[in-house]
């Protein structure tokens, strides 16, 4: 008796939101229709129009998008780049660099670290080869969702990521993970290290914040009468 393979099975809105939570619509890929996209998908959308998209769960979201977002992760790369390029660690790649974590999930860190010997055992295609790297750095914006950050933190670990910092302008602070459950928040005047992954790294918050503008403080109201 032949055996039939099953076809992906198309997403409902509801489904999306549990996955994602409230992610705006602009960012959910309507074509091929949510739950049925493919590793080739993501390769093809990037060729032809020349947008960055994640695949999860047969779903291709885009990469969320911001100035201020660019100019701090493009910061935070000359940093981390300097430093692997001296002590000869590996390799730094940025917002634009697709990961296959597992058969069917592609992720693109902002920023991402592979040890020499991790990228030395990436496998695949050089566009987007089969690679965990030891650090994965998100830098937060505003489109960002719970949900979203609650999953791919789960994602990074799951494939064997040993350090995941997620950079918030807006809060001015990192929260740094060393597992799913385990991580810390810092904020100005603290500093933010390498840890076992990168020791030696440190850069000041003062310092990696410094070119963000602040958030105007909100207006007070006026008393009634």
């Amino acid at each position: 008796m032949a055996i039939v393979e099953s076809q992906p099975t198309a997403l409902t809105i509801n489904d999306l939101a549990e996955l994602f939570g409230n992610m705006p619509a602009w960012r959910i890929r309507n074509v091929p229709a949510p739950g049925t996209a493919t590793e080739n998908d993501v390769v093809d959308v990037e060729e032809r129009e020349d947008r960055l998209c994640e695949l999860v769960d047969g779903v291709l979201v885009e990469k969320t998008v911001g100035y201020e977002e660019s100019c701090l992760t493009v910061d935070l790369i000359t940093l981390l780049n300097s430093f692997v390029k001296a002590h000869k660690l590996g390799k730094v790649s940025g917002p634009d660099g697709m990961m296959r974590l597992f058969p069917g999930l592609v992720r693109i860190p902002d920023i991402a670290f592979a040890s020499s010997k991790r990228f030395s055992q990436r496998r695949g295609s050089r566009k987007m080869p089969h690679l965990v790297p030891d650090l994965a750095v998100e830098v937060l914006s505003e489109d960002n969702t719970p949900k979203e950050m609650s999953r791919k933190l789960d994602d990074y670990f799951d494939a064997g990521v040993r350090l995941v910092w997620f950079v918030d302008p807006r809060k001015r602070t990192v929260e740094a993970f060393s597992g799913k459950k385990s991580s810390k928040v810092l904020a100005e005047p603290e500093t933010l290290t390498g840890g076992k992954v990168l020791p030696g790294f440190s850069v000041p918050l003062e310092e990696l914040f410094a070119d963000v503008e602040r958030d105007p403080p909100p207006a007070r109201k006026k008393r009634s009468r």
